[in-house]
């Protein structure tokens, strides 16, 4: 008798289904999430290219060189002297021939602060208004 009551009393295990399928949803759902961030990284981005060359060669813009000792340079013609009068002089003269001009400075990345300072004080004494500065892409291309 004693071996009948104990077969009766035992039961067969159940598995729990809940917190299964709550992993399962938290798989689903983490699942859907990165699927749609993969589709963000995956666009095809085409960036506009700047054709340098022909932006140099029109006859509205003075490009004012600065090299890391300070030397000037307008238009690719050295400037004798490094004051701000002489600087003005050539300035104005490249500006007789090309009225409203847009001033490019091209300083040197090493160039003193004051060199850049005394350019934008020659185009303001020789009323060129315009002004803007020259930067070059990294290395690997990243910067345009």
């Amino acid at each position: 008798m004693g071996l009948n009551f104990r077969k009766s009393r035992q039961e067969e295990p159940e598995i729990n289904l809940i917190p299964f399928i709550d992993v399962l949803l938290v798989i689903l759902i983490f699942l859907m999430l990165s699927t749609t961030y993969s589709k963000f990284t995956e666009l095809q981005v085409t960036l506009p290219v700047a054709d340098a060359e022909k932006a140099r060669d029109r006859p509205n813009e003075i490009i004012v060189s600065v090299a890391s000792d300070g030397r000037y340079a307008v238009n690719r013609k050295p400037v004798d002297g490094r004051s701000v009068e002489v600087l003005t002089a050539e300035l104005a003269a490249a500006a007789s021939a090309a009225p409203n001009a847009l001033v490019i400075v091209s300083a040197d990345a090493t160039a003193a602060h004051q060199s850049v300072i005394n350019v934008m004080d020659a185009a303001r004494r020789a009323g060129l208004a315009r002004l803007t500065f020259a930067t070059q892409s990294t290395p690997g291309g990243a910067a345009r």
